[in-house]
């Protein structure tokens, strides 16, 4: 590379100051649990982060809520937005700063090379942690009695996707890999096909993010900025190939050359040992995750929503504001009854199939029912009991749904 080719601009320099600042500055405070090191390595920086963020909030922001630091499951919060702010607010300073202090060198060719490094690793973690939840399914899970009893247009928009993506197996493993190939950015040679079907995902992600009011835009906005800018040095290349049929040759960064033998095996002992430590913890974190998830409620005895054809009680019975619709039977998190006006009360149901009975306990007011139950057939159940204390006579048929019983099918006429 001649002298003239290795002399930035101006433009060129100063813009790279605040990517290489911005980038990094995101990388360490929306870590997303990326790596546990960078967690611990910024545990006492981050505690006073999150001091900070609502100070600055609450002295030069008028935000509608405040910007204090919780765990919500939700990554745009305002606390997440502040610090975003705050961060870009720092890179702008920081290249105002690194501008006056070093205006002798000619490039950044090292420190581009290893921001693409950084950048490559964190968009590459970030999507195989994606990838592997995605084949145990343990991020889109299957739909439950809640879901297939609510009424369709009480569904969230966040609620609709999730369904639609729970209900396939083959549609999980199908995007699921399409997450993992981002394994391609750990290696320098495979950089460019690893970001430009990367791309593809990570804009995926990102759209139903924003379509669907998925609170994670922040983070998957930066996963597809980060891989236009791993794409940045071959826009031209890609556009000549594409776009107008040329012979075209893919730029590869060059690695920074390292003498020292031992210093250039150190560098990939390192390099080796990450990316199989980074994959191993992935591995047992989604198998940690199955193993929460794979107590299937269809294993249950009685599983299922049993629809109420009848509901006896004395005449004199004292009249209830509420009238069920259907009795929820299945795991921990879906288990209670669904109310004519389609509210749901959780409950806890223990079945002793042996003496046939069944014990509800509504988790709101902790108040315990109990139940002798018969089957008729397969799909019907009758439960005889005290409901308070009033005895009842409950007879029920199980809901068979056409989104969970409906076959694949090659012929569709």
């Amino acid at each position: 590379m001649t002298d003239q080719q290795n002399q930035w601009t101006l433009v060129q320099k100063t813009g790279f100051r605040f990517i290489f600042l911005l980038f990094l500055l995101f990388i360490i405070f929306f870590n997303n649990g990326v790596t546990p090191l960078l967690i611990r390595l910024f545990q006492y920086p981050m505690e006073l982060f999150k001091e900070f963020v609502p100070w600055f909030a609450k002295q030069y922001l008028n935000t509608a809520h405040e910007a204090t630091f919780h765990f919500s499951g939700s990554g745009d919060t305002t606390f997440a937005y502040v610090s975003l702010l705050i961060i870009t607010l720092f890179s702008l300073i920081g290249t105002f700063i690194w501008s006056i202090a070093d205006q002798k060198s000619k490039n950044y060719n090292q420190l581009y090379y290893w921001l693409t490094v950084a950048l490559r690793f964190y968009v590459g973690i970030m999507l195989l942690n994606y990838g592997l939840v995605k084949f145990t399914k343990t991020q889109f899970p299957y739909p439950d009695l809640l879901l297939l009893t609510q009424n369709y247009g009480a569904n969230r928009p966040m609620g609709l996707a999730w369904g639609f993506f729970g209900y396939s197996n083959g549609y999980n493993i199908f995007v699921g890999f399409a997450e993992v190939l981002a394994v391609l950015l750990f290696f320098r040679r495979t950089t460019t096909i690893g970001a430009f079907l990367t791309l593809m995902t990570a804009a995926n992600i990102m759209m139903v993010n924003y379509l669907y009011g998925v609170p994670v835009k922040i983070v998957s906005t930066a996963l597809f900025l980060f891989c236009l800018f791993l794409l940045a040095p071959n826009f031209g290349t890609l556009t000549d190939f594409f776009l107008k049929g040329k012979a075209a040759a893919l730029k590869m960064l060059d690695a920074p050359e390292i003498k020292k033998k031992w210093l250039y095996y150190t560098k990939y002992t390192v390099k080796y040992l990450f990316i199989l430590m980074s994959v191993i913890g992935l591995a047992l974190q989604a198998q940690e995750r199955d193993k929460y998830y794979s107590n299937n409620p269809k294993k249950t005895p009685l599983y299922g929503a049993y629809r109420i054809s009848s509901f006896s009680k004395p005449k004199d019975a004292r009249p209830t504001e509420k009238n069920w619709k259907f009795l929820l039977i299945g795991g921990d998190n879906d288990s209670g009854i669904r109310y004519l006006n389609d509210e749901y009360e959780p409950a806890k149901i223990k079945i002793d199939t042996l003496n046939k009975k069944i014990e509800i306990v509504f988790e709101r007011e902790e108040s315990k029912h109990n139940f002798s139950y018969t089957k008729p057939s397969e799909d019907r159940l009758i439960l005889n009991g005290k409901l308070y204390t009033e005895s009842v006579s409950i007879e029920l048929t199980r809901e068979k749904f056409p989104l969970v019983t409906k076959e694949f099918q090659w012929i569709i006429e």
